[in-house]
């Protein structure tokens, strides 16, 4: 079979080869899966960079979330075993953690919709408790994880406010259903978000960048608000003021998705059920900006890593996908 793979850590379009492998083996409790569809996550530009909390022994497949067949014809998705992970014509992923492609999504759009969207209904939900008639914050409103976010929010009666950055990423927050899009390319962040809150800032804020994101939610968030801590795509960790956070009365709340797997993995298959439901009510839906050619995977990973993409790029493996 063709496996994109990883031989040496770099940026993800110089270290990325196609080769031809045999394929992968299952291990205790795994499955080999058929990719339909490999859809693109920055933690896989970070895997090929060996800058992830996991590192694969090289060479290795990134693609850490795929929609996939089983053996005895069952539509899936997973999140693959690295390092036999999606980019590939097929996966291992472990049986107890496959879950059914929801009947209401097509290939590309159900490998767009487990980690994105879980990563938002735990980080809104569970961790920030988001109520209708609030005021969500998303950075990076446009992007995969930020879209998903955004609908979820809209789903659970939020005011949304999507903070982007550039015109056309504005404008498909607008299309997302942001309330208000904010360009930070193009306006000071901070005072657009006191004007359209009146002054009081928003109740939750979901940032997956960091960095200068960070200090703005600071600024922004309300009252009794929280700021959800997804990851930090702009390469940059923020330490927040502690006393900041003491005399304003918020909160900073963590969300790592991953751990769900491992202390309540009871907890992701309700998620899902509930996901498949909204997809079904046509409330959620994976934003795909492109189905991507398998032959041009390592370079949608590189763009996925450089910034420059709106939504999610879906790989689709030769004769496979929809």
């Amino acid at each position: 079979m063709q496996a994109w793979r990883v031989h040496d850590n770099g940026e993800p379009g110089e270290v990325m080869q196609c080769d031809e492998v045999d394929r992968p083996t299952p291990g205790e409790g795994q499955i080999l899966l058929k990719v339909r569809a490999a859809n693109i996550n920055f933690p896989d530009a970070l895997l090929c960079r060996g800058q992830y909390q996991v590192r694969p022994p090289l060479p290795f497949t990134p693609g850490v979330e795929i929609c996939a067949d089983t053996e005895d014809g069952r539509r899936v998705i997973a999140t693959p075993v690295l390092p036999h992970g999606g980019l590939a014509e097929y996966a291992l992923a472990d049986a107890s953690a496959v879950l059914p492609a929801p009947d209401a999504l097509d290939d590309a759009e159900s490998a767009a919709l487990h980690i994105g969207y879980q990563t938002g209904w735990f980080g809104l939900h569970r961790r920030a408790g988001l109520q209708e008639g609030e005021t969500l914050l998303v950075h990076a409103a446009a992007g995969g994880v930020g879209s998903a976010a955004v609908q979820l929010g809209k789903a659970a009666g939020a005011t949304i406010i999507g903070v982007v950055g550039g015109p056309e990423k504005a404008a498909v927050a607008r299309e997302l259903g942001c309330d208000v899009v904010v360009d930070r390319h193009a306006e000071d962040v901070v005072a657009a978000v006191k004007e359209a809150t009146g002054g009081r800032g928003a109740d939750v804020i979901y940032d997956p960048v960091g960095g200068a994101a960070y200090a703005q939610s600071a600024k922004l968030v309300a009252f009794e608000g929280r700021i959800v801590v997804v990851g930090f795509a702009s390469g940059t960790i923020p330490s927040p003021a502690l006393n900041h956070a003491l005399v304003k009365n918020y909160s900073i709340v963590g969300l790592h998705w991953g751990l769900y797997n491992l202390k309540d993995p009871a907890a992701i298959l309700r998620c899902h059920e509930t996901l498949t439901d909204l997809a079904a009510k046509g409330l959620i839906r994976p934003l795909v900006s492109e189905r991507v050619p398998f032959a041009a995977a390592a370079d949608a990973v590189q763009r996925v890593a450089d910034g420059t993409t709106t939504g999610r790029l879906v790989v689709l493996p030769e004769g496979a996908g929809r």
